[in-house]
This record gives C-alpha cells, structure tokens and sequence, in this order.
C-alpha cells in the first residue's frame, strides 16, 4: 500500500497522503484510502465538524513552498481581500515568484457597502501594489460568494496566463479556496473541489487542477500574515470579527477626550480637535463602546473579554497588550486602517488620535476610498 500512498494527495488541502502517523499532516486511517476523493482527517473534520487542526508548519515552510514558483514559466494570481488589503497582501511576493506575470484580484466586494467607487478602488489597489513594490498587470474585483466580477476575471486570467499554468496564491483567509472553487464550479460543475472555512492555513500544499491538458491551476498554500489580528484570535472571536454580508458605516459624532473601543481590540483616542463624525467600517455584529478618555484605562482593566469582547473571557489572556500611535490629520478625508478588522473614515479637519493595538498589527492610514 505505501507505494500508493505515496502518489496520493489529498483533496483538500494538496498534502501528501499517509497512514503511519495521526499527528503528522496527511494522515488517514488505511479503511479511509479506498473512499473517493481522499481527504485527510484534518480537512474532513474541518468539513464535517468545522474544526481545526494545528499543522507543524512554520511562516517559513509556507513560504518555501510559494518560491517555487519562481522557477515556472506561468501568471501567478494574487487573490487579496477588499475589506483588508493591507493586511492581505504580501510584501514579499515579487521576491518569491520571480518574473512571472501577476494579476491582482480583490475579493469579498460584496462585504463594501454600495457606495464604494468601484473604478476608483481599482486604481488605488494598482497604485498601493506599487508602492509596496509589486507591478501587476491587471486588477478585478470579485465575490467568490455571489460571482459578480467571475466573467471578467476567467476573461482575464485565460488572457494573461498564454496557455501556460496557473498559480494563485494569498494570504491567509482571504477567499483563496473559495475564489478557486467557483472557477471549479464554473467550469466543471463540481462543488467544494477544495476545503474551505474561516481558518487560516487551511491548503497544506500545492493543489494541481487541470485547465487542460497542457497547463494547471495550482492552489498553494496560505502565506501567514503576522499583522492580522486574527491569528491572536480563538476560532470564536475569527467568527465575529469576520464580516459575512454588506458592511453598513457606523456613525459616531465624537468629541475630543472621548475614546471608542472596538470590541476589546482595539482602542481610538480622540485626543484634539473639533467634534466630529468618525465612520466605522467593521462587521456588522462587531460591538463599539463609548467613553470619556479619562474612564478607558479602567474600563478595559475592568470589562475585557466581557462588555468589550472579542477577546472572549476565555481568550482574553492571550491576547497581546495594546501598544499607542499618535496620528496628527489634516488637508483631506483620511482612513485608519486596521489589519484583519476593518477602517474608520475620520474627517478632512486637523485632528490628533492615538490608536492602540497590538504591537504587530500594523495600523496605517490612507486616502479615504467612499
């Protein structure tokens, strides 16, 4: 049976098949490798039971896998998600796949509310590539959850990629499987050809899809991002900071030396300037919290992971303390920008604001997009 084993991956997540060890990646009861398709017990109880299960692997095992690609001659798609580009994207890529063309395409657009230009975030997504040090050829927009914008990008990608293979790679938990499978669907009919659920790390290997029978859509695995806020999250707390339909802005008419806290991660002082509306885009089951300035510290000492949740009571103690940045605003309508959670607009006035979050969450801030 090993030499069978051998040629065999799962279907899931593309890590090779074994029978010998139940804690190693891979793993299936020998009863189990006769079942068409073979998955492995990781993804069927990600499948059946939505858990999940730890895998040995370091950021950079996962990254030693995406810099094979540099060696292919193909067009690498770079799946992002719209609501978190910054905390989506990899700064490193153009290092890891070589001089291989790249598309960029922005998923989960049916999460932005209906007034966001949709043109204009086309262009700002090419020129943020850019500034990061990635040139790409193309941008789409999609919703691997409705398909709106499938037409254009399977146009687009059977246009760049010249007959050769296909490689689509993400960060984690940005709709990578997801975006794969509707493709699949698309053009196959089958359904759910690849795991897919709310945990990062979820493909272990490279996925091999034919597109014909010269060339391959391969699916990789997800690079992991530090700066997300997700991955110092239990599954739960994922679950409610992870949007699942149209954002809808939240407004707040804040003075200064008023605080808002977003749940219990993340922590916005208006320190100087005239009241103002400070518009929230965040999930929409995600709590904010109102108080003076001078109430915030025992607040958060006092309620963290019970009226300012996430962290959940049972999380809280793993999550990491908050560290401040100072931001002075002026001259034009400018988005603060929170890995892994959301933004919030904030106005064109002069404005002082400390935002406190964990020390790897990268906080930055923008042109505001609506």
């Amino acid at each position: 049976m090993a030499g069978i084993e051998e040629k065999l991956v799962c279907q899931g997540c593309g890590v090779t098949i074994q029978s010998d060890n139940k804690e190693k990646p891979g793993f299936v009861p020998q009863s189990a490798l006769s079942n068409e398709p073979v998955i492995c017990q990781r993804c069927f109880r990600l499948k059946h039971y939505n858990e999940v299960q730890d895998v040995p692997y370091t950021d950079g095992d996962f990254l030693e896998m995406i810099s094979q690609i540099a060696k292919t001659k193909s067009l690498v798609v770079k799946i992002v998600d719209v609501f978190d580009f910054n905390g989506s994207f990899i700064k490193s890529l153009h290092r890891l796949t070589g001089n291989n063309p790249i598309i960029l395409v922005g998923n989960k657009i049916d999460l932005l509310p209906k007034s966001t230009n949709l043109s204009r975030l086309k262009q700002w997504m090419k020129k943020s590539a850019k500034d990061m040090g990635l040139t790409v050829q193309d941008v789409f927009l999609v919703s691997s959850k409705t398909g709106r914008g499938f037409d254009q990008v399977k146009h687009g990608i059977e246009s760049y990629r010249n007959k050769r293979d296909v490689y689509v790679v993400g960060c984690t938990n940005v709709g990578k499987s997801t975006f794969i499978n509707y493709l699949i669907s698309e053009s196959t009919g089958a359904k759910d050809a690849i795991t897919t659920s709310y945990f990062p790390g979820t493909t272990l290997g490279f996925i091999d899809i034919p597109l014909d029978e010269r060339s391959s859509l391969y699916d990789t695995p997800g690079v992991i991002n530090r700066q997300q806020l997700t991955h110092y999250l239990s599954s739960e707390d994922i679950k409610m900071i992870t949007p699942t339909k149209e954002i809808k802005p939240r407004v707040y008419q804040i003075n200064s030396q008023q605080t808002l806290f977003v749940g219990g991660l993340i922590r916005i002082d208006y320190i100087k300037g005239e009241k103002q509306p400070f518009v929230l885009y965040f999930a929409n089951s995600l709590s904010i919290h109102r108080t003076k300035l001078e109430k915030a510290d025992q607040l958060y000492y006092t309620h963290l992971g019970e009226l300012l949740t996430p962290p959940s009571k049972d999380s809280r103690g793993e999550y990491p303390p908050l560290q401040e940045r100072t931001f002075k605003l002026s001259g034009e309508k400018t988005d603060i920008v929170l890995p892994g959670l959301g933004w919030i607009a904030v106005p064109a006035e002069p404005i002082t604001i400390t935002i406190s979050s964990p020390a790897d969450v990268s906080v930055s801030i923008r042109t505001a997009l609506i």
